[in-house]
């Protein structure tokens, strides 16, 4: 990559965190990738995919396999802290996942595809939205226009703090894990605060439920059986002093490695929470949220990952131990050889979801690179 390209490709990551868009808002950024694609010269560009996706396909004229890459749309309800010449204009949200450079990635390949087709078969650049709420890959492929360019194979990456600044970790099979966020409802009856025992309050029963959930998982090491439940909001009642309770609500995020074990914790926490409804007489809904699958890497697609970091002379390591962060991109592998990897943000970067957190633009050139020679290398 020419340093006038990296200039141009770093100025466009800057616009797009400028203009950060949530889950199912991603109208504009879509609007934005959409036109890229098309002013490169994409042989189609389908958009409004799954809500706002978009893909670019970029055809040979060859027989052969559809192969693609997949980035993100969305930003997050966060606000950003930076500091930043470019930071978000948009009051309350923020790029603070990388997405707006995992964009521009793609971006940059795009223009390598532009410039020279695949040998053969179909090179198809996937822009998916409401990644970080997980809905957004499930309905992204459940739309018609899926069947246009479904893949043979699919690439992905995400970058991660905490890793060196351009390295690569590959997991060799789980790469991250399932999680869902479990809403509980403890309904009873309210009643003046002078009189409580007139009432029914969930009180008891959450006071109950909130260690037990806990214990349920714990954590540990992430293999087949590691189970982690975090309790991540609680209320009671109304604020204030004149009415005992008479609701109550429990979220809590349950994490697994495997789709197995994640339906055995379900089956559990229900279990809990029905049983500790029941005895003290409240009434309960449970209800999901951030549903998010596990995400298994193929490995023939692994193996095309880190055949390019080898030739790029990217250091990478291969591992077995996936990311506790969750994914939705392991939909994909229901109907493809899937693979994601981790690209380095830097050892002492500030985390994902930070407020201060931000893309290093010098990721841009080792991202692009990986993905085109994954590329190039399935089809040729």
């Amino acid at each position: 990559m020419t340093p006038e390209q990296l200039a141009r490709l770093t100025a466009l990551r800057h616009d797009l965190h400028r203009t950060p868009e949530i889950s199912g808002e991603e109208a504009q950024t879509a609007a934005k990738v959409t036109q890229i694609m098309r002013d490169l010269g994409a042989d189609h560009v389908l958009t409004d995919i799954g809500g706002h996706g978009v893909a670019a396909i970029f055809d040979s004229g060859q027989t052969g396999p559809t192969v693609a890459v997949r980035c993100e749309l969305d930003a997050l309800p966060i606000p950003e802290e930076t500091g930043a010449p470019y930071a978000s204009e948009t009051p309350g949200k923020g790029h603070l996942c990388g997405h707006d450079g995992h964009m521009t990635i793609v971006v940059a390949v795009a223009e390598a595809l532009a410039a020279k087709r695949p040998a053969k078969g179909r090179a198809v650049l996937i822009f998916q939205p409401a990644e970080e709420t997980g809905k957004g890959a499930p309905v992204f492929r459940a739309d018609p226009q899926f069947t246009q360019f479904a893949p043979d194979t699919i690439f992905s990456l995400h970058n991660l703090p905490g890793l060196a600044l351009g390295h690569v970790e590959l997991c060799t099979s789980a790469a991250n894990c399932a999680s869902r966020g479990m809403r509980v409802v403890l309904s009873g009856k309210t009643s003046h605060a002078a009189a409580p025992q007139d009432g029914l309050s969930p009180a008891a029963a959450m006071a109950d439920l909130m260690p037990k959930l806990a214990a349920l998982g714990q954590g540990g090491a992430l293999d087949a059986d590691f189970a982690l439940t975090t309790l991540t909001h609680a209320t009671l009642g109304e604020p204030t002093f004149g009415v005992a309770p008479g609701h109550g609500e429990l979220w809590v995020t349950l994490r697994t490695v495997t789709d197995a074990k994640m339906a055995a914790l379900v089956d559990e926490a229900e279990t809990l929470v029905q049983t500790a409804a029941n005895d003290a007489g409240l009434t309960v809904t449970i209800s999901y949220d951030d549903i998010f699958e596990a995400c298994t890497n193929a490995a023939e697609a692994t193996h095309h990952l880190h055949q390019a970091c080898l030739s790029l002379a990217v250091p990478v390591q291969l591992t077995d131990t996936p990311q506790k962060f969750s994914e939705d991109f392991g939909q994909f592998g229901k109907s493809a050889d899937a693979a994601m990897f981790w690209l380095g943000s830097g050892e002492d970067h500030p985390q994902l979801h930070n407020p201060d957190y931000f893309f290093p633009d010098a990721l841009i050139p080792v991202g692009a690179g990986i993905f085109l020679h994954a590329l190039r290398a399935t089809l040729s």
